[in-house]
């Protein structure tokens, strides 16, 4: 395909600019085609008839042109979100000017990235010397940075025999960052979102963290937590109440190896394992804590330093949004070595990663019985459900005897070489999908209520 036609053909694919004929147009000389032929059949048409007609045709339709506003006389600005959340809606809000004096009836289609999901074309009119307002919903299925810049647009007059195209150059950069939703939900009520998943904040040891307030006694409180001070000088009975001390150190660590690339059923591993992690992130920093976090595959991808305020989020937030699933295994024994030199302090660690690998790392035991000398080392990761449904399945036949019998058999050897590496003093906890957050979260706020930090 020579080029000048490759340029008509992307015009006529909704690209550049360019005048198509319009089905009406078609659909109209195909139906007067039609009457000249039969009217020559019969001999009712003579070639003067033939000629007038298409001549009036033709007139008629460049008069539709020329009743249709010029391609100069037309604007569009896109409002557009910076940084929207991956699998959420959002709207896109239109502004089509048109400075002519005629009216015009349009249709268009945004440049989106292919990851976008969005129904086009949005179909409208514009009236003559006036703005007309429009929009569109889409969603975004995968994280990363979209240059979102072109706009495509065509419109016609009011026979609607001739369409103009115009592409409109409207480069923006949009961000996808992870889906918040969860993280949204313990920002707002920390206990409520605890207690949907079926757990609940516990309460931390007697005599453990340090001073928050002072509140009146209610039935249940430790009498010894009394302040006889208080009371006598407001003369009710006031108690002390303490909550654990802040200000302690939290690394939280996500693998991006090829097992994390393993889809669940709405999607995979790494996603859930990122989403839950900065909501544990967002517990963590609202409680006053400081946070790192470390992302790695074959090497290490992300470092962000801790720091504490929930400012920090948000550079979390971008310093993560953008990484994916390596094709590659992960390399734990490297990122341990590099954690050992950048995380003096002693923290909690938590790693999201897949267990049944991890239990296959002998190297790495010898670095984390290091680590755990200094640090509180825990590892989370999301339930194997096929698995579990075959252990738990019934042998109808002999090939699902079969399939339990090697599902038991992997089971036992996880549940074995967890055993193992927890006499260690190493926790590798499993949970469900749907639970992911909840039990990082839980997990943290039980070893601070529990002053192990």
């Amino acid at each position: 395909m020579i080029k000048s036609l490759k340029n008509w053909w992307g015009r006529f694919l909704f690209r550049d600019s360019g005048i198509l004929p319009t089905k009406r147009l078609l659909v109209s000389y195909l139906v007067l085609s039609v009457l000249l032929i039969i009217g020559s059949r019969i001999g009712a048409t003579s070639w003067e008839v033939v000629f007038g007609a298409n001549i009036v045709v033709i007139g008629i339709s460049f008069l539709d042109l020329f009743l249709s506003p010029s391609k100069k006389e037309i604007s569009i600005k896109r409002v557009i979100n910076n940084e929207i959340e991956r699998g959420i809606p959002y709207t896109i809000n239109l502004s089509i000017t048109n400075t002519s004096s005629k009216k015009a009836y349009f249709q268009l289609k945004d440049g989106l990235p292919a990851t976008f999901k969005s129904t086009f074309p949005l179909v409208g009119e514009v009236d003559k010397q006036s703005t007309a307002k429009s929009s569109y919903t889409f969603e975004a299925l995968v994280r990363g940075k979209y240059n979102i810049e072109k706009l495509y647009f065509r419109y016609t007059g009011v026979l609607g025999l001739w369409e103009k195209q115009k592409t409109f150059s409207l480069e923006q950069i949009v961000k996808v960052i992870p889906d918040l939703t969860e993280t949204k939900q313990y920002l707002e009520s920390a206990q409520k979102f605890l207690l949907h998943e079926g757990s609940k904040i516990r309460k931390h040891q007697q005599g453990v963290g340090e001073f928050a307030k002072i509140r009146n006694y209610v039935v249940g409180d430790d009498p010894r937590k009394i302040n006889w001070r208080q009371t006598a000088k407001l003369q009710e009975v006031m108690t002390n109440e303490y909550e654990p001390e802040h200000g302690k150190y939290i690394t939280v660590l996500i693998d991006c190896g090829r097992m994390m690339g393993a889809e669940l059923s709405k999607v995979n591993r790494l996603e859930k394992s990122l989403e839950s992690a900065i909501t544990l992130c967002a517990a963590a920093l609202q409680n006053g804590d400081y946070v790192s976090v470390l992302a790695f595959g074959k090497e290490v991808k992300v470092y962000v330093r801790a720091a504490k305020g929930m400012a920090h989020l948000q550079e979390i937030i971008h310093a993560l949004y953008n990484i994916d699933v390596e094709a590659s295994e992960s390399n734990y024994t490297s990122v341990f070595q590099y954690l050992q030199t950048m995380q003096k302090k002693r923290s909690f660690i938590l790693l999201f990663s897949d267990i049944h690998t991890f239990l296959y790392e002998e190297r790495g035991l010898q670095y984390l019985k290091r680590l755990r000398r200094r640090h509180v080392f825990y590892m989370i990761g999301i339930e194997d459900e096929l698995l579990q449904k075959r252990v738990k399945e019934r042998s109808v036949n002999v090939q699902a005897a079969m399939l339990k019998s090697v599902a038991q058999e992997q089971y036992l050897f996880k549940q074995e070489e967890k055993m193992k590496w927890e006499k260690q003093g190493l926790h590798l906890v499993e949970a469900p999908e749907e639970k992911l957050a909840v039990t990082a979260v839980s997990y943290y706020i039980d070893i601070m209520n529990r002053g192990l930090i």
